[in-house]
């Protein structure tokens, strides 16, 4: 659309967007944002190395095309991943992934063209998936190394006096984060395993979580050893995430530029490297998961560390060691993106669910909530709820097990996020309205207590509405202004397929019935039958009604996954799943011809004129009435 071929066609869009971005503020719309992980960001035509990134030219095109809809893109975790694990949720904490880094821009003499354009071409080349719209993650984990190898190399032939100067600079300001992670690296090549925990040398495996005075006089001595035999190699990892940081920084101004504010996804992990770094602050023995539910009745074992509450804060109040490390990863991250920060599984922050390494996270096998156990023999001294707040006709793993908590309660539970997150976005000159809580699934009494305490924004998935509850907080007449209004997230499948499961089942029966009740609410008698007929049998008709109905909605917040916007009928994640095909999903480089093709009459993109028109008349006939003219408007558009 904004690669137009002449200027009437540019002219048409200009006035697009225009017409569309009224809509959206009449209807109460703050935000706009497109979701898009930064791997599924296109590539130009014969420049695919098997990766996206919005640091590319291509990436830049995406912006220009959302500039004037969107005035947000909501990126996915930006940590470096495994060779064996390409989930962006597995992560590092601080580290960014290298595949990020735009190998074209290393051709170019900014960069003193450190990479050769036969390198780089090869690397495109050599990409199994370079006609497809899908990441080649195991190919690319290699070649994307290789290519900085030798790019490290050349830079170092260069030796630019202004990018030495700045590549020390960034070793410096970062060397509370980089050091480690660094020598992470230096150690799974004297290992031979990336994995810390299968290192032979104890020594290794405890560097920064020594047990004795002997261990601290030896880990001492181990440390200087490998940074000095892995200097180079050490050297290099640094090089590589100044280059990503260098790179990401020009996205950002460009990104604000064109009134795009990027959203950075903290997840609630902690990669390998981050747990063998930080240890010390870890809970010993004990896990992050999810307790038994319809979905998993033996709970879910993620198998990440947990913070230990008493490394968090001090007794007086103040940031611990661990609580210290956390406010300056989230300083870094708000920092770097300015339009916030989405908190993945926000309950891992306020109300956790642990369980014992080795066992599974069921209360039987000893699991509870963090902070809500106050009869459990090992978690009670964390406990911030007493057994009087608690409705002990429920089990442990029950979401409304905790009944009541006193203010001052709340405030404990809140700490994290008050001292930490929301401290974080002041100190980069943010409020609270940066942060956005996904709360989806799992909300129990003390989440749902800070977030209101704080004010905090969570999220509303209309996708997972359950018809049998009128007061369900994701049905459209139940969605407060100040949340995300969204119909899927990445671990759902595109709205277009949730329509074709739904049409003539009787779940899909129930769910219209209340979608008209909220959308359609003047309409009565036969013409409201002919409707639900329409919506239980017309699968088209029915997405286009799930669309608008998050912008009929109250809610000042909306998100669109790039797979509902474009009409892309395929799944980005598929929870519970591994490998390259996974986490694969790409826009095509033809994105804005896709787009302009699926917003047809048979498309399954998303048709803004049409579904704001859907929005504008479901609020009613006096609203309507009042925006007369802006209707005829989008109807020209659609």
């Amino acid at each position: 659309m904004i690669c137009c071929e002449n200027k009437a066609q540019k002219k048409d869009m200009k006035k697009f967007k225009k017409v569309c971005h009224k809509a959206l503020k009449e209807l109460g719309k703050k935000n706009f944002a497109l979701i898009v992980h930064g791997n599924s960001f296109p590539a130009e035509q014969g420049k695919n190395t098997g990766f996206g990134t919005p640091n590319s030219n291509a990436g830049k095109n995406l912006m220009n095309f959302a500039s004037g809809l969107f005035n947000a893109i909501q990126l996915g975790p930006q940590g470096k991943t495994k060779a064996c694990d390409s989930s962006p949720y597995t992560g590092t904490i601080f580290s960014v992934n290298p595949l990020f880094i735009d190998l074209e821009q290393l051709t170019s003499k900014e960069w003193g063209n450190i990479l050769s354009e036969n390198t780089y071409k090869r690397v495109c080349d050599a990409n199994p998936n370079k006609d497809i719209n899908k990441t080649a993650y195991s190919y690319i984990f290699k070649a994307q190394d290789e290519a900085l190898q030798e790019a490290y190399v050349n830079f170092k032939q260069w030796n630019n006096k202004k990018l030495n100067k700045e590549f020390d600079k960034f070793k410096e300001e970062n060397s509370f984060w980089l050091d480690k992670d660094a020598l992470y690296e230096a150690l799974s090549i004297e290992n031979n395993n990336d994995y810390w925990p299968l290192w032979d040398s104890k020594i290794d495996r405890n560097l920064f979580n020594p047990k004795s005075e002997e261990e601290k006089k030896a880990v001492f001595l181990r440390e200087k050893e490998i940074r000095l035999k892995y200097a180079d190699e050490i050297n290099y990892y640094a090089f590589v995430q100044f280059v990503a940081s260098k790179q990401s920084e020009q996205t950002k101004k460009y990104a604000l530029k064109h009134d795009l504010k990027l959203i950075a996804d903290r997840q609630v992990a902690f990669s390998d490297r981050d747990s063998w770094a930080y240890q010390s602050l870890f809970l010993d023995g004990w896990m992050l998961g999810c307790p038994p539910d319809y979905f998993s009745k033996d709970g879910q074992a993620w198998g990440f560390p947990v913070v230990n509450p008493e490394k968090m804060f001090n007794e007086d109040g103040s940031l611990g060691e661990a609580g210290i490390l956390l406010k300056n990863l989230y300083k870094k991250m708000f920092k770097e993106n300015p339009g916030g920060v989405r908190i993945d599984h926000i309950v891992g922050l306020i109300d956790p669910w642990v369980y014992k390494a080795g066992k599974k996270p069921m209360p039987e096998q000893g699991a509870g909530r963090l902070y809500s156990s106050p009869e459990h023999p090992e978690l009670s001294k964390y406990a911030i709820a007493t057994m009087d707040d608690l409705n002990l006709e429920l089990g442990s793993d029950k979401e409304k097990r905790v009944k009541k908590l006193s203010k001052e309660q709340i405030k404990k539970y809140g700490a994290m996020i008050e001292k930490i997150v929301i401290a974080a976005a002041k100190e980069e000159g943010l409020n609270k309205d940066s942060i956005v809580c996904e709360d989806l699934g799992t909300l129990t009494f003390p989440v749902e207590s800070v977030m209101k305490e704080y004010d905090l924004q969570g999220m509303r998935l209309t996708q997972f509405v359950k018809h049998d509850k009128p007061e369900h907080p994701y049905r459209c007449c139940n969605i407060v202004p100040r949340s995300w209004a969204m119909v899927g997230t990445h671990d759902n499948e595109p709205i277009s397929m949730w329509a074709d499961e739904m049409i003539n089942t009787h779940v899909g029966y129930l769910n219209v019935v209340n979608l008209v009740d909220d959308m359609y609410a003047e309409l009565d008698g036969k013409d409201r039958d002919d409707l639900i007929v329409k919506l239980t049998t017309d699968a088209k008709a029915l997405m286009n009604v799930k669309l608008a109905e998050i912008f009929a909605s109250k809610a000042e917040n909306i998100q669109v996954f790039f797979t509902d916007f474009f009409g892309i009928k395929d799944t980005y994640n598929k929870p519970g799943t591994s490998g390259d095909a996974n986490w694969s999903l790409r826009l095509p480089n033809n994105f804005e011809e896709v787009y302009l093709n699926n917003i047809s009459e048979d498309g399954l993109a998303l048709n803004l004129p049409l579904i704001l028109k859907m929005a504008i008349n479901a609020r009613g006939t006096d609203f309507a009435k009042k925006h007369e003219k802006l209707l005829k408007e989008l109807e020209k558009l659609i």
